[in-house]
């Protein structure tokens, strides 16, 4: 049995969504920039699924900016800001993702801009009160909190970090890339500046995103050397990957509902099955509580744990991570658990939850760590 537990890493592309590419790949290879009828019909569908996607998150079509990823997206907001909005003071936490973390590192260091990281609480969790207290205290700020922890998978709430944000008059940035197309979202009642989206977290291609900036801000091209994107990122668009993002996402939203009691029972029921086999174990962050259903990060106790921990994993056919994708091949650690006060001798291993998942896999996997149970206390 090959069981895929690495959802929050990539997702499966759907079929759906391979359906309305492939008449694309081999139909529609007009530039969007030409005039001719080639051209023109393929920027049709450039436009057509910008507004596929700003429909789904209630915002303008020209407030969506397509991307190579998130990566890129993230860049744009937190460089713009600074570059184009005279942001003077950047408000994080030391568990975001790295295109986050890096890109603030590098703007603060070459703009002079001040750095201020949030406290985070016992259960790694933002802590909103220090928060408000950075805001009180500064002025041109970005705030850029991630909406879920891509590692222990703990949810911010948007809403409260929205309201204090607009309070005092500081601009918001939330990397939604682990959350976009698992949620709902509706930036006007939200009143966000600037999230991402990549598609192939929610089920479709790689290699493309996007960018939401509330249009009240007035930013300029990251990327330039061309006017595509409505001058707003240069480069031939993507078409096949724009496409793909946009039917992913219309999906994700028509199946929500029954997504989430999908995904939800599973990772229930994997939580359930550690608790009644393995007292020794532990679960990262906020696992029952506040907490984005697709992720649970489990510590491993140094009697089970060691170095060839997921190489062992995967031999016995079940793909996990040790950690964000991004980073696993490092030997550094995770950033996120030494932030959040985890014991570093137990070994964080994350598992994550996708629609196609089912409890015979989890019954599969609880089994296989019994038997490194069992090989620990021989």
């Amino acid at each position: 049995m090959k069981i895929y537990f690495d959802n929050a890493a990539t997702t499966p592309l759907d079929p759906e969504v391979l359906d309305v590419m492939i008449p694309a790949l081999r139909e529609d290879f007009g530039n969007p920039s030409s005039t001719h009828a080639f051209g023109r019909k393929v920027k049709a569908h450039i436009e057509q699924a910008r507004k596929t996607i700003a429909n789904l998150l209630n915002v303008t079509p020209g407030e969506i900016i397509f991307t190579s990823g998130g990566t890129e997206a993230d860049n744009m907001a937190i460089r713009c800001s600074v570059e184009d909005l005279g942001v003077r003071h950047i408000i994080t936490s030391p568990i975001e993702h790295h295109a986050v973390l890096h890109t603030v590192e590098a703007i603060c260091s070459r703009h002079n801009v001040e750095l201020h990281n949030v406290n985070l609480l016992p259960d790694g969790h933002v802590d909103l009160t220090h928060l408000e207290t950075l805001l009180k205290d500064n002025t041109n700020v970005l705030v850029s909190l991630m909406h879920g922890n891509n590692e222990v998978g703990n949810l911010l709430d948007l809403e409260k970090v929205s309201a204090l944000c607009q309070q005092y008059k500081a601009l918001f940035h939330s990397d939604t890339v682990q959350t976009m197309g698992h949620y709902r979202f509706d930036f006007q009642k939200l009143n966000i500046d600037f999230a991402v989206g990549s598609a192939h977290k929610f089920n479709g291609p790689k290699g493309i995103g996007f960018l939401y900036f509330n249009k009240r801000n007035k930013i300029k091209p990251l990327i330039t050397g061309g006017a595509q994107e409505r001058e707003m990122r240069a480069g031939t668009e993507n078409i096949y990957g724009i496409i793909g993002l946009a039917k992913a996402l219309e999906i994700a939203y028509r199946d929500l509902d029954k997504k989430q009691a999908h995904i939800s029972a599973i990772k229930q029921y994997f939580i359930k099955k550690l608790k009644e086999n393995f007292p020794d174990i532990r679960l990262n962050g906020d696992a029952e509580g506040r907490s984005l259903y697709t992720i649970l990060s489990v510590a491993f106790p140094p009697s089970v744990a060691n170095d060839m921990l997921l190489f062992n994993f995967d031999l016995h056919g079940i793909a996990i991570s040790g950690g964000s994708a991004c980073t696993s091949g490092s030997n550094a650690g995770s950033h996120v658990i030494r932030a959040i006060g985890s014991n570093l001798d137990y070994s964080p291993v994350r598992f994550s939850f996708g629609k196609y998942n089912t409890l015979e896999e989890v019954d599969f996997t609880i089994n296989y760590i019994k038997s490194l149970f069992s090989q620990a206390q021989a």
